[in-house]
């Protein structure tokens, strides 16, 4: 569906205004887009034709034939801004979002106002776990270290030929065939190596 100018303008999609300025629009299934206001005529054409090569028009829906690729209309012409209803419904999607995280800085301003222990309390709270978390760590790295060093005792003893006079129920039998992971491994290594 294309539109004829009014006035003197004789290209699709271009209005003259009253102000002598040129309105350039253009349909979109049952929406008539506004591409923006120009000072000529040509340059309101310019614009509904970047916005035909954007839409997948045909090209006998444009006002110049001689724009021959769609990266040619741009240079012609400024890219039209199109907004969907998708658009508007993302632009309403986040102004919601932005307002309720306004909000949540608000209340915790509130909160920490009237509260001032329960910051205190929350601080020690979470010093209290990274001290916990940290004291887990190092015990883990010492069991992984101690389980490595027994393995290896035990495989050296084996090769010695120590290892003849073991029972399987030797701890030290147990220690040979120890199940030690990669992770395990490269740990230690690194652990060791700083």
């Amino acid at each position: 569906m294309s539109m004829r100018c009014l006035g003197a303008s004789d290209f699709r999609g271009v209005r003259e205004r009253r102000s002598s300025a040129f309105s350039s629009e253009i349909w979109f299934g049952k929406k008539r887009l506004s591409l923006g206001t120009f000072d000529t005529t040509e340059d309101a054409a310019r614009a509904y034709d970047a916005a035909v090569w954007r839409l997948r028009r045909p090209r006998r829906e444009m006002n110049f034939p001689d724009v021959s690729t769609s990266q040619r209309a741009p240079d012609l012409a400024p890219l039209p801004w199109l907004f969907t209803n998708e658009d508007h419904r993302d632009n309403r999607r986040r102004q919601r979002r932005l307002a309720i995280a306004e909000m949540d800085v608000e209340a915790m301003a509130v909160w920490r106002e009237r509260f001032p222990q329960d910051i205190v309390n929350e601080h020690q709270f979470y010093k209290q776990r990274r001290m916990e978390s940290e004291a887990r760590r190092t015990e883990r790295a010492a069991y992984r270290e101690d389980k490595l060093a027994r393995k290896q005792a035990a495989q050296l003893n084996m090769k010695l030929g120590e290892a003849s006079s073991w029972d399987s129920e030797d701890e030290r039998y147990a220690d040979a065939y120890i199940q030690t992971s990669e992770e395990d491994i490269t740990e230690s290594v690194s652990e060791n190596d700083a």
